[in-house]
């Protein structure tokens, strides 16, 4: 769905490809991570080796919470820094995480959700990263429910149809977001 934007010449500034930038060998929260849960973490190359880091994290909420106070903090300000310096009339922040942080991004002007249904949404991820049903399940436990994240949404986007309706729906919000900044900026 980024795409889809990006496609219609809206910068989208994602979270998850900022963190990977953010542990990229020789960078500090490289080093702080390897610090706070050992070497082991890291791969015979010296990056992170996100599958066991993500085994460990899904299984003790302490070690999650402890990655995510090194982690955190970096990618909100680099996100931020970043749609500042955005010079179209709007850009998108892609937050996996948002619902479980939305208090730190209180300077996000408009929340949309990219919604579908949580037996859809566990396939998904078990397809995109190969995990297990059980780590799965472990890893949507760790994120705000379904109902919290539409709670926080000026605008929701069920994901589960085809790609001329997706197309459609992105269509209708890209003039929306363009009309209302054009209207903040009057």
């Amino acid at each position: 769905m980024t795409t889809a934007f990006a496609q219609r010449g809206a910068p989208v500034f994602d979270a998850d490809a900022i963190s990977r930038e953010l542990v990229a060998p020789g960078q500090p929260a490289l080093a702080e991570i390897a610090s706070a849960f050992g070497a082991d973490m890291l791969t015979p190359s010296g990056e992170l080796d996100r599958r066991r880091m993500r085994e460990r994290i899904f299984i003790d909420e302490t070690a999650r919470r402890r990655l995510e106070a090194i982690l955190h903090p970096r990618v909100r300000s680099e996100l931020q820094a970043r749609a500042r310096a955005c010079t179209t009339p709007y850009c998108l922040l892609a937050i996996p995480l948002f619902a479980e942080s939305a208090q730190a991004y209180e300077w996000v002007d408009r929340v949309l959700v990219v919604d579908v249904p949580s037996e859809v949404q566990l396939a998904r991820l078990m397809q995109r990263d190969g995990m297990t049903q059980e780590y799965a399940l472990r890893a949507l436990a760790a994120q705000a429910p379904r109902v919290q994240r539409l709670a926080l949404a000026d605008d929701a986007v069920d994901n589960t149809g085809s790609l001329d309706d997706l197309s459609r729906v992105i269509a209708r919000l890209d003039r929306l977001y363009s009309a209302l900044s054009a209207r903040e900026k009057t």
